[in-house]
């Protein structure tokens, strides 16, 4: 089969042909809307998408995209990508389209100016990411279960952490298809998979994030990532109701950065796509 393959663009036409493939590889969640992928693709203040599409017979049958984003890596503001949305059409699949596209997508990267890529990759996709396209797996991410405040050290030091300035916070707070609420310095979410409430993110406190957002805090609560944390009444999730492994991966495009343990790096639920 001959493939035509272009770098993403976010154009009406594209929004609604990556909607209608994106839903119907994902056929368990409704969110792929056009409205949601434009406020993903194109709102955010560090930068629009980037990534590649590929095409058989003028029709899309695989798309992969990455979302710019900032960490502090050793102090100092590091331009990076956040490995985002793959689907392939499944009439096409085992045509090692995700990682020709992948690789499109890591070679402009670097052109334009970006030093990492990173993710969250499941069971299933990790051995790809590491094998096929050069990641390394930092660490499963720890998934805790609890009551009261769990507290992380954002202040403390850490090789990589997630640089959110209050534009980038309120952009990532308005996604459309999910409604956040904080109390005090957390912001917190409805994981309806659980019937519980999932703490995403823990608040700088120099950020005046909008009142208008304040909501009692929820009694029981999930929190997701890696990061050093305070005393807090919170075990490990049950191992019978955990969902499947979730892995930080993460490819160095330059070769300079690094290499990230489990205790280096602060990571929550805001900083990829589950919420």
């Amino acid at each position: 089969m001959k493939y035509k393959y272009t770098k993403t663009q976010i154009t009406v036409d594209k929004l609604e042909d990556y909607s209608k493939l994106l839903s119907s590889v994902f056929v368990n969640t409704n969110k792929f809307t056009q409205a949601f992928l434009y406020w993903q693709y194109a709102k955010n203040p560090e930068g629009m998408a980037l990534g590649f599409d590929a095409y058989f017979e003028g029709k899309l049958v695989a798309h992969y995209v990455t979302l710019p984003v900032c960490y502090l890596i050793n102090g100092k503001k590091t331009k990076g990508l956040l490995s985002l949305n793959t689907a392939v059409h499944p009439k096409h699949q085992g045509k090692k389209l995700f990682t020709q596209l992948a690789q499109k997508t890591f070679d402009e990267a670097k052109l334009l100016g970006y030093d990492f890529i990173i993710g969250v990759a499941n069971q299933n996709s990790t051995h790809g990411f590491i094998k096929k396209l050069g990641f390394y797996l930092i660490s499963p991410l720890d998934v805790k279960i609890g009551f009261g405040k769990l507290n992380l050290k954002i202040k403390q030091s850490y090789k990589a952490k997630p640089f959110w300035s209050l534009k980038t916070l309120k952009w990532r707070l308005s996604n459309p298809y999910v409604s956040y609420f904080k109390n005090r310095n957390q912001v917190f979410v409805l994981a309806k998979r659980y019937g519980l409430y999932a703490q995403i993110y823990n608040i700088d406190d120099t950020l005046n994030l909008d009142n208008n957002l304040i909501k009692k805090a929820p009694f029981f609560k999930i929190w997701v990532g890696l990061g050093k944390k305070e005393k807090a009444f919170f075990t490990t999730f049950p191992s019978i109701l955990k969902p499947a492994p979730l892995n930080l991966i993460f490819k160095d495009l330059n070769g300079n950065l690094p290499i990230l343990k489990p205790n280096d790096i602060l990571f929550e639920l805001i900083d990829f796509d589950a919420y």
